[in-house]
């Protein structure tokens, strides 16, 4: 039985298929889609070394290719770290200042550019600190802003920080910088700096974690000291036709965040620091955003789209992509009057093909899961890491469409939840639900459901 697709209207979908051209970099994506960044978890990890930490694997570089093949007119990668030991995840990607531009890891981030571009999508490599969301599992003490730690949240208890030193914030823009040269010497494309969902950066720019009293706390003109010394930097060390771009989010602009008032400021801020492009997103650790609570949320298909109604007129050389709820192609058409790329991530976890079957009229929509995954959003992550997980496997992701498959892929991850708890903490526990039902392993990659 086919998989349950969103009801679109019949558009034409060439909008989607034009080149979009970065104003400051220079490059050209063939085409409007953007594959948003997700959690893979397919690096190398260790836990007593960690030099042996985040080098891409063979699964992880054949994911990507996978990607490359299916028309991504752009495709981000998940987070890359850029220190060993304060990293977003276990099996994250990572660079650090310490890392030379040869060996096993910088051969296989080559690898990893060559074949994701190999059809003629850009790559570009989204560069994170989690600041004060370092999970305490990983390291018990962390940077921040200022000295305010992070709430548990989901069973996660967070590292207790301290407010980062003028030595401190000058190895994080250096772990940056070097990790975007890094990457330009490898192939890739560009880099995203992650400015969204409660990370280091997004934390500089929020009053509700940034009080500090020197020149990076206080004024919005402050708050962006921090990200504009990261930019400059990069910008420094890579070259001219390197596309530098960044993550920001919706929920800085409520109270105590960023003020409506002072978004024209960020925004032109970005534009002066040549951003050649902002993706717009939502929600961070403590309230994800990707959920539709209202009932006007609830009808509207881009969760964002309002707040990006306040941005878009700040901004006219830096190009806008939205990320967040994008399902239809007629929706996407229509964004297009006011954005210039649409960002897609969990329908890439389900559909690799999609960007492909859009174009070429094969689909009008991505599949629709069943009631429930798409406002949680701890279901919504785990089913994409085990979908990511079957595609590099060879199987088709299992049909989030499917009560009974949906209902098997619930049951796996109350057994995955357990073995988290079993092992009380320890870091040899990785990974997404193993999906165990063999109706949901056994269409090979590429035969759909």
């Amino acid at each position: 039985m086919p998989a349950r697709r969103y009801d679109s209207a019949a558009v034409d979908v060439s909008p989607l298929g034009q080149p979009l051209k970065f104003e400051f970099s220079g490059k050209v994506a063939k085409n409007r889609f953007y594959k948003a960044s997700m959690a893979e978890d397919l690096a190398t990890w260790n836990v007593d070394n960690l030099e042996e930490r985040g080098i891409p694997t063979k699964e992880l570089i054949d994911l990507y290719r996978i990607w490359g093949e299916n028309e991504w007119g752009i495709i981000a990668t998940g987070n890359i770290d850029i220190e060993f030991d304060m990293l977003d995840a276990v099996g994250d990607a990572i660079i650090t200042p310490e890392c030379p531009l040869s060996g096993p890891r910088f051969e296989a981030f080559q690898e990893m550019a060559k074949v994701t571009k190999a059809n003629g999508s850009l790559i570009v490599a989204q560069l994170t600190h989690p600041g004060r969301q370092l999970a305490a599992r990983i390291r018990e003490d962390t940077i921040a802003p200022s000295a305010i730690q992070h709430p548990p949240k989901n069973g996660s208890v967070y590292a207790k920080p301290r407010e980062a030193t003028k030595e401190d914030i000058a190895r994080v823009i250096d772990g940056f910088a070097h990790a975007a040269e890094y990457l330009d010497k490898a192939g890739f494309d560009g880099i995203q700096l992650h400015g969204a969902h409660g990370y280091l950066i997004a934390q500089f720019l929020s009053e509700l974690s940034n009080q500090r009293t020197d020149e990076y706390g206080g004024s919005i003109e402050n708050r962006l000291r921090f990200v504009s010394e990261i930019a400059k930097e990069i910008k420094r060390r890579v070259r001219p036709n390197f596309i530098v771009g960044i993550k920001v989010n919706s929920v800085e602009f409520q109270e105590k965040g960023i003020k409506p008032a002072e978004a024209r400021i960020m925004c032109e801020t970005f534009q002066a620091l040549e951003f050649d492009y902002v993706e717009l997103s939502g929600g961070n650790h403590e309230d994800i955003g990707y959920g539709s609570k209202k009932e006007t949320t609830l009808k509207r298909e881009a969760y964002f789209l309002e707040f990006v109604r306040d941005i878009v007129p700040h901004l006219s050389q830096t190009k806008k992509i939205l990320t967040g709820g994008f399902r239809t192609t007629a929706a996407m058409v229509d964004a297009l009057h006011i954005l210039d790329g649409i960002g897609l991530g969990r329908p890439a976890a389900q559909e690799p093909r999609l960007a492909a079957d859009i174009l070429s009229g094969k689909v009008a929509s991505a599949v629709r899961p069943v009631d429930g995954v798409v406002n949680d959003v701890i279901l919504s992550l785990m089913s994409a890491g085990s979908q990511m997980t079957q595609v590099v496997r060879g199987q088709e992701p299992f049909d989030l469409s499917d009560e009974k498959a949906f209902a098997s892929f619930q049951a796996d991850l109350g057994a995955h939840f357990q073995r988290f708890a079993a092992a009380g903490g320890s870091l040899e526990f990785r990974g997404f639900p193993e999906i165990s039902d063999p109706d949901n392993t056994s269409h090979p990659y590429g035969v759909p459901y």
